[in-house]
């Protein structure tokens, strides 16, 4: 995901006619899309035994195509807007800056309630500086390591022994020599915004962001440059595959086998065995490796949430749905079943479905897997309003990495004072 929000901005009326309104009764619309829409979708008969005077319609708007509509609502004085919002963690602080009182503050409603029942750094993502919330964490997606097991066997390497990524990299070597397997794949022209992902987590395996929680600029500090230094070396040793083209493209190499690693978070793990299902067993998921020595192999990457519109006429009874649907473990539990979507709520995790060995994963525990990660408290990461400027800079710096065998640093430093001058944001010493 990535933000798109441009220089759009709005002064917010508030909320109309005495908002809150009755926490018992209301007509709702909730905008999502796909799987959880259809989940949300299911759960409204459940819901509707506890809450028989709120009548709930739930909207898949398609996804990116919720961000322009929420935009564009938003900037029209919230005209139009939904009242449930569900909402990408790298979009969520350009809508609370550039359109105040847009989003309902949940603290009035019993938000405060649920501090301690997420995973550590989601409460501080949707409560920043401490003085409202904004919304509340669904899905909690830690970086994964899926890999292609036959493969690293045939390689002769253990992939689960592998500590650093600088091991990889000496991994990836024997895998391409011994099979003509790519150790993984990179969008190498930026032909899409999300084409930095493998940077981003190297990044977010140091601890870092684009930005600190100062808000100040990240993406020129040593953590920035060695994340991309180690992606620079496994380009020159020819262990990157071009996958250009966006989805379709990704879908393609996990169909061909061009690549033994994918590092993508939680979620993915469902797109790999509905992609090849007939290639059951032959899969591995663990953690990632460290980037340095001793250094964690666990990071939230990214995030999903539930706000409440500003201007909705029902936010009470906005709340009470939010609530179903992300605070009852039996809520979240049953759309991890049906969608793989890992949930922010600790206290699901107590289900025996987490507990279970994966036959696609060659018996693996992939729920537990993830949830030693969720477990490890890492940090919370402060996306700002400027995350799609930072994003462009820093896929631009990377192309020029991957295609023409820039110096990491050098392209980092230039991004960074573009993005200094686009944002007037500081530079982090």
């Amino acid at each position: 995901m990535s933000a798109g929000l441009g220089g759009l901005t709005a002064c917010s009326s508030g909320p109309p006619d005495g908002a809150p309104g009755d926490p018992a009764k209301g007509d709702i619309t909730v905008w999502s899309w796909a799987g959880p829409a259809a989940e949300m979708r299911a759960l409204v008969p459940r819901f509707n035994k506890e809450h028989p005077g709120i009548r709930v319609t739930v909207e898949d708007i398609g996804n990116p195509a919720i961000w322009d509509k929420i935009t564009t609502s938003m900037a029209a004085d919230g005209a139009g807007l939904a009242d449930v919002l569900h909402i990408g963690v790298d979009y969520l602080p350009a809508y609370t800056d550039r359109f105040p009182g847009q989003l309902a503050d949940l603290r009035p409603l019993g938000a405060g309630t649920y501090r301690k029942a997420f995973a550590d750094g989601l409460w501080e993502t949707v409560s920043l500086d401490g003085s409202r919330v904004d919304a509340l964490p669904w899905e909690a997606n830690s970086g994964g390591f899926y890999y292609r097991a036959d493969v690293f066997e045939k390689a002769g390497v253990d992939a689960e022994a592998l500590e650093t990524w600088d091991e990889v990299i000496e991994a990836g070597r024997k895998v391409k020599e011994k099979t003509g397997t790519y150790l993984l794949g990179i969008d190498k022209p930026a032909s899409q915004q999300d084409s930095a992902n493998v940077f981003q987590l190297l990044l977010q395996l140091q601890g870092t962001m684009y930005f600190d929680l100062d808000g100040e600029i990240m993406v020129s500090s040593p953590e920035a440059v060695r994340a991309m230094t180690l992606i620079k070396r496994m380009n020159d040793a020819g262990l990157v595959n071009d996958i250009s083209g966006g989805w379709n493209s990704l879908i393609s190499s996990i169909k061909s086998g061009t690549a033994a690693v994918l590092p993508w978070p939680t979620w993915f793990g469902g797109i790999i065995e509905e992609t090849v299902p007939d290639q059951a067993g032959l899969w591995g998921v663990r953690l990632p490796p460290a980037v340095r020595p001793g250094g964690t192999n666990a990071a939230t990457v990214n995030s999903t949430h539930l706000a409440v519109s500003g201007t909705s006429r029902h936010q009470a009874a906005a709340f009470r749905f939010v609530e179903f649907v992300l605070t009852r473990p039996r809520s979240q539990v049953g759309i991890y079943r049906n969608k793989g979507i890992a949930p922010a709520l600790m206290a699901a995790y107590e289900d025996p479905v987490f507990h279970q060995p994966s036959e696609f994963f060659g018996g693996q525990r992939k729920g537990e897997i993830f949830l030693e990660a969720l477990r490890s408290g890492t940090p919370a990461f402060n996306y700002t309003s400027d995350y799609a400027r930072a994003l462009k800079a820093v896929t631009d710096a990377q192309t020029r990495v991957l295609l023409r065998g820039a110096d990491p640093a050098t392209e980092l430093r230039r991004a960074a004072d573009q993005l200094a001058a686009q944002t007037a944001r500081k530079v982090a010493r």
